[in-house]
């Protein structure tokens, strides 16, 4: 189950839609709003995972964070495919006092990366590595990254998604030859399971939403260098919430959906 709340530029309700079919003024619908603690311009996101092995694969995977194993390294690993290397029209203005940053709505395109990351639950150092594709191939590549960088005395315990990428052939062949390594798969539709994925928002947030890239290169650069700062002063995420406080949230999220009728549909 996912959540994240994001505005949005305009909500189905606005405040004078809602005023116009309630027969009040606006500023009777804003202090009704604002009493109630009602925000219909912010929208939650979710969805409840399908998948039927879903309390297993949360069980093994909360366990992991919980109680890790002995002499072994946790990864949270993931990739961010297709980071588009974005150069905006004009120049943006500079920052003055009474305004904002500014940009422009359009953009060049110049190309694309996709980042292999794997974060180290205990530590919060990243292993990062910018490839141009997102095959098993360039997974293997990373796996190796991860081999050689990983003392040889530790297990590698790998917490990854479904993607078919990492389960293809050559990669299971690869793991066969490696026995250190053991893979962790988090449920489908669950990537707010996989830590990796907060890391990204906030690699988004600070080096990719705003930059301008004139080439993959500079993008890529862009990447490094958030990579580099993260490492020099690491900050790891704490994981808290049990399994079972989870089960129980989805157990309400299930109930939840079951009492709704189909298609929306307001029963008469």
């Amino acid at each position: 189950m996912t959540q994240e709340s994001k505005p949005e530029g305009e909500a189905h309700w606005s405040c004078r839609s809602m005023a116009k079919a309630a027969g009040v003024s606006p500023a009777t619908v804003q202090r009704v709003w604002s009493a109630r603690g009602l925000k219909p311009r912010l929208v939650r996101t979710f969805k409840l995972s399908n998948d039927r092995r879903f309390d297993e694969k949360l069980i093994d995977v909360v366990g992991v964070y919980l109680n890790p194993p002995d002499k072994a390294v946790v990864l949270c690993m993931d990739e961010k495919s297709q980071i588009k290397a974005l150069d905006r029209t004009q120049p943006s203005l500079p920052w003055k006092k009474g305004r904002a940053g500014t940009m422009t709505h359009d953009y060049k395109r110049n190309g694309t990366t996709t980042l292999f990351a794997a974060l180290n639950v205990l530590t919060g150092v990243v292993m990062g590595q910018c490839l141009p594709r997102h095959r098993n191939g360039e997974f293997l590549k990373f796996l190796r990254t991860i081999d050689r960088q990983v003392p040889k005395g530790l297990q590698v315990h790998m917490i990854l998604d479904n993607y078919g990428t990492h389960t293809h052939d050559n990669v299971v062949a690869w793991l066969d030859k490696h026995p250190r390594f053991h893979l962790h798969f988090i449920p489908t539709s669950s990537s707010w399971l996989n830590m990796v994925e907060r890391w990204f928002r906030e690699l988004t947030e600070k080096a990719i939403r705003r930059g301008v890239f004139k080439s993959v290169p500079d993008l890529i650069a862009a990447i490094e260098a958030y990579l580099q700062a993260n490492n020099n002063d690491p900050k790891p995420f704490v994981w808290t919430a049990t399994a079972e406080e989870i089960l129980e949230k989805v157990s309400r999220g299930r109930v939840a959906l079951a009492s709704i009728p189909a298609n929306n549909e307001t029963p008469h």
